[in-house]
């Protein structure tokens, strides 16, 4: 008799956990299908929410001083380190592992032993962002690693987690796309990154 209510409760656990796990792929299929079903300014809505809850302002856009700290300039909204700004002087330890630093006033270029990074104009303007980048592109930068996706480029810098985001799906990073490719074009040509034996130090 031992036996069999064993049985039988293993088997009713067996069937629950079943049917949850069905359940679960169920939900992933049905959300995967809500995503991809998306277009037009629902799919731009949805990467302006993906870009902005995932901080991508916090690096690529401008800042400005307000009562709070700096928060990102709206007229400069992710078009990447401003050209022709100057950088404080560089401590040496920077370069060295564990000293990485964000350099301000506009957090948008970083110093550590891979040398100067300087976050990318992701607005599209043809010239100096993303407006000839197509979306296998953009997809294959952040799968990569690899600078606009392509096999030979340079590396992507650090601190862009780019290992992250490119685990989003598809649907995810072409709507992402879709959002950078609504923005204002911002003509703004980033510096390219600085090898650790080229950074000025200070004295």
């Amino acid at each position: 008799m031992r036996i069999q209510l064993l049985l039988h409760a293993l088997s009713v656990s067996v069937l629950v956990s079943c049917s949850d796990a069905k359940n679960e792929d169920q939900a992933q299929v049905k959300s995967a299908e809500a995503t991809s079903t998306l277009e037009g300014q629902a799919l731009i809505d949805r990467g302006n929410y993906l870009v902005t809850s995932g901080g991508c302002n916090d690096c690529h856009s401008p800042k400005i001083m307000s009562p709070m700290g700096p928060e990102a300039d709206s007229t400069k909204l992710l078009s990447g380190h401003p050209a022709g700004s100057k950088l404080p002087p560089i401590d040496a330890s920077a370069l060295k592992p564990g000293g990485w630093v964000l350099m301000a006033p506009d957090i948008t270029s970083f110093v550590g032993p891979w040398g100067i990074s300087y976050a990318a104009n992701l607005t599209p303007d043809s010239a100096t962002g993303i407006g000839a980048w197509s979306e296998t592109n953009f997809i294959k930068a952040l799968r990569t690693g690899k600078h606009m996706g392509i096999e030979t480029g340079r590396p992507i810098m650090p601190p862009m987690p780019y290992p992250y985001i490119g685990q989003f799906n598809d649907e995810d990073l072409k709507a992402m796309f879709a959002y950078l490719k609504s923005l204002p074009p911002v003509s703004n040509k980033v510096p390219e990154p600085t090898p650790p034996n080229q950074v000025p130090t200070a004295k």
